[in-house]
């Protein structure tokens, strides 16, 4: 199959990382399905997209931190009957704090959105690549996954947790020959950083991780990063 014909499903593909992913793969050739909570952050997607590269992008209004809203996105990406050739769980969401100072719901919120949306967008993925035996999942971990930090919180608790669930799938599908990449990314200058007052040149670009996970996905089927690890040249912040 050429490009065309294999469809990439990338969660929350409106802004920073996820918008990045959205725009690499399209303009490689790639039809791309992504979701949001915003219709009018999709709207603006989709003219873009349009505009700029002259193709049709498939877009649907969705909260992956509920289960319903997942399912309603899975529904949506089947209706459109192309083969899954790439998932990227890029949803996710940050609130800063420590755990025993928190507010009540923090965490329940972050696990929903950061693991519970990949857990079941990834549920409903996975059957048909198993029948095509083809496809590589992308996690967007952190590297608040392999190591806690000051005001990090739930936010880490929810990001071990995704990373765990990225190695587990890893060991499950790797007989199915569907391949499986942990992002564990550093700071990368999206919204969720604004009125944070920080040198921008301290983040990495989105256009950086988008261009990692096209790269990765280009491998041989042969081969398989398992785990990248991405920080700002001067460090974390």
């Amino acid at each position: 199959m050429n490009n065309s014909e294999r469809l990439v499903v990338i969660t929350g593909g409106t802004k920073g990382i996820g918008r990045a992913v959205v725009e690499r793969f399209v303009a490689d050739g790639f039809p791309v399905a992504t979701c949001a909570r915003n219709e009018h952050d999709l709207s603006v997607l989709r003219k873009t997209i349009n505009d700029e590269y002259d193709q049709l992008i498939h877009t649907y209004a969705a909260d992956l931190s509920t289960k319903e809203g997942a399912k309603d996105f899975i529904d949506f990406v089947r209706m459109i009957g192309q083969p899954v050739e790439v998932l990227i769980n890029n949803t996710g969401v940050f609130i800063p704090g420590m755990v025993h100072q928190e507010e009540d719901g923090v965490l329940e919120k972050m696990i929903n959105t950061n693991l519970y949306s990949a857990y079941h967008v990834t549920r409903g993925i996975i059957p048909q690549m198993k029948k095509d035996r083809s496809g590589h999942i992308f996690n967007l971990c952190s590297v608040a996954s392999l190591k806690a930090y000051p005001n990090g919180g739930s936010y880490s608790i929810s990001k071990f947790a995704l990373y765990g669930f990225s190695q587990a799938l890893r060991e499950e599908l790797k007989e199915f020959d569907i391949r499986v990449t942990s992002i564990l990314a550093g700071a990368v200058k999206t919204p969720s950083w604004d009125g944070v007052d920080v040198p921008e040149e301290r983040f990495m670009k989105p256009e950086d991780i988008a261009e990692t996970i096209h790269a990765t996905y280009r491998l041989s089927e042969r081969t398989v990063v398992e785990d990248i690890v991405l920080r700002p040249q001067l460090g974390d912040i």
